[in-house]
């Protein structure tokens, strides 16, 4: 508790302290000055000149009233810019004991400055309460991600150990299926870490994109014709395009991935072109479209349009998030909006 009110009490002892030396000074000097005009030109004094017993008493008691009102303005002044401080210093020990709900709280008669401090408090509380959340939220998320294709594992090879299940080409390759998924995973993780830590490399060098990305589509054309959709494609201006191929397939395979889990059956057209200022990519597909409240989210990490789809669907909630990752990293950006057929339309661009 003193440590707390340290500063209050030093502020109003100072100010006291300082006005009692003036007023000393003022009083005692008066003293000093009427002693040596005495001594040195006592013709220059007279009786009138000198202080009398009611002077005297006048003189102390303007000391004590305007010593009394230089400890009460002290205590006044320090209380308004103190209040603050104080606030400020409790909440950064409840901070520190892990409370990251604490809030300062600022009087309206604080200065700006201790205003502004307590403010910038509260800020980087909410900060620091966000990030816990968000901790939280990615932990639970990456067990739960982890957890099906973990238990599917286990329960396959534990089957095996005790000759439930016989060994053959379709049940390796269902376990081949989710070691996969978990190296999908992993891969997704290390991305979106790398972009959130700044260290996220990219080989930048000017490629023929319409290359990079018809190999893309070729790849998925098969699986996504026999699912129902037709696929075109549409490149202008991309050769020599400036980009990292590597990080820019993997984001049009995201986006195919995406297309292929929640789109409707119907068609899907690839674009890219690119101009002497940047260079866009974009996937439409035919339905069933997204609300606008929706889109502005759907690039989050683990963000689901629909939940139950996602899941029988085999998706992690990570590959638009890689996708805006990549952009960004690119110096750019990814964004959602309805297509010209009332669906998805997933654009990345970035400069050149």
């Amino acid at each position: 508790m003193s440590q707390r009110f340290g500063l209050r009490r030093l502020a109003i002892l100072s100010l006291s302290l300082l006005v009692f030396c003036v007023l000393l000074l003022c009083f005692v000097g008066s003293y000093v000055f009427y002693s040596i005009l005495a001594i040195y030109s006592p013709d220059s004094i007279d009786e009138d000149t000198m202080f009398t017993g009611v002077d005297v008493a006048w003189l102390g008691a303007i000391f004590i009233i305007t010593l009394t009102s230089a400890a009460f303005i002290a205590i006044k002044l320090s209380r308004r810019i103190l209040s603050p401080l104080e606030s400020v210093i409790q909440s950064l020990r409840q901070v520190a004991e892990g409370n990251l709900h604490v809030r300062a709280i600022s009087s309206k008669n604080s200065p700006n400055e201790t205003s502004q401090l307590v403010d910038d408090f509260n800020s980087m509380a909410e900060r620091l309460a966000s990030m816990e959340t968000q901790r939280s939220f990615w932990n639970a998320a990456i067990a739960h991600e982890l957890r099906t294709p973990v238990t599917i594992l286990r329960g396959r090879l534990q089957g095996l150990t005790d000759g439930v299940f016989t060994p053959d080409a379709a049940l390796f390759q269902g376990l081949l299926h989710q070691v996969e998924g978990l190296n999908r995973l992993i891969e997704d993780l290390r991305i979106l870490s790398l972009k959130e830590s700044g260290h996220l490399e990219l080989d930048l060098f000017p490629v023929n994109l319409s290359d990079d990305i018809e190999s893309v589509v070729q790849m998925f054309k098969p699986t996504l014709e026999a699912r129902g959709f037709s696929v075109k494609a549409h490149y202008e201006n991309t050769r020599d395009v400036r980009c990292d191929p590597v990080r820019i397939r993997q984001a049009l395979i995201a986006l195919l991935e995406n297309v292929q889990k929640h789109a409707l059956p119907g068609e899907v057209v690839v674009s890219a072109y690119a101009t002497d200022h940047q260079c866009c990519i974009s996937v439409a597909d035919s339905g069933p479209g997204i609300e606008p409240e929706q889109a502005l989210h759907i690039f989050d990490a683990f963000h689901r349009v629909e939940p139950s789809r996602a899941r029988h669907s085999g998706g992690t909630g990570l590959g638009l998030a890689v996708v805006k990752a990549i952009a960004e990293a690119h110096g750019g950006t990814a964004s959602c909006q309805a297509s010209l057929n009332h669906g998805t339309l997933l654009r990345i661009e970035w400069p050149l």
